[in-house]
């Protein structure tokens, strides 16, 4: 069922609910995959994004949200500037064709300073909705629509039953889970119903198979 969002639309500065409100986002996902300021950020665009990036003000977009901002926030407007300002060094590449894409994807790696790094690629739907579809090379796909879980962990047996486990204790509601397996590593993606204090993500991150845990917050 489509929500009102999706009918009126996004909340947002720019011109474009794809182009600029979505690309937001993107960068804003990318953020939290982070878990920390970044430093640097390594950004290809494909297809439609990289033909008019700059008319739409994806750039600013894109920027803006990896610096934290939501696609309502006036100062996308300056968000170069800003980038500029607070020392974030970024780039941009241009795939003007890449088919097996979506029209508006992007590709995003972020760089801390202290060494950690994270990529991702999304899309932009369209209306603001968009859809992450790969992290650290494991395919995916979730829409940030709730609060989602996101872990990459050794493929032993019994993690999932840990994982489920350390969130069934604080009665917090698995909505849909999504485990996509590469050579000996294991990516999780759970999406749940209600806010996920810290303390379930520190006892996740406490089991010594874990490499990596972050939450992603829905962004409207």
């Amino acid at each position: 069922m489509p929500s009102i969002f999706d009918i009126l639309g996004p909340v947002m500065i720019g011109p474009s609910s794809s182009h600029t409100a979505g690309a937001a986002k993107l960068g804003y996902v990318a953020r939290q995959l982070l878990g920390a300021e970044p430093g640097r950020a390594e950004i290809t665009l494909y297809n439609s994004f990289a033909r008019t990036y700059k008319g739409h003000g994806t750039d600013r977009a894109i920027i803006g949200g990896i610096l934290g901002m939501k696609p309502d926030d006036e100062m996308l407007r300056d968000s170069l500037e800003i980038a500029k300002k607070m020392g974030l060094k970024y780039e941009f590449k241009l795939i003007m064709k890449a088919p097996k894409l979506h029209p508006n994807s992007a590709r995003i790696k972020l760089h801390d300073l202290g060494g950690n790094s994270i990529e991702m690629v999304g899309s932009s739907l369209g209306g603001g909705r968009i859809e992450i579809v790969e992290i650290e090379g494991f395919k995916v796909s979730f829409s940030v629509m709730t609060h989602t879980i996101v872990i990459i962990a050794d493929d032993i047996p019994g993690s999932i039953a840990h994982i489920s486990g350390a969130i069934a204790e604080k009665n917090i509601n698995i909505a849909n889970m999504f485990v996509s397996r590469e050579e000996k590593l294991a990516n999780m993606i759970i999406e749940v119903d209600q806010d996920v204090p810290e303390d379930v993500l520190k006892k996740i991150r406490s089991f010594g198979w874990v490499h990596y845990v972050r939450l992603v917050e829905p962004i409207f």
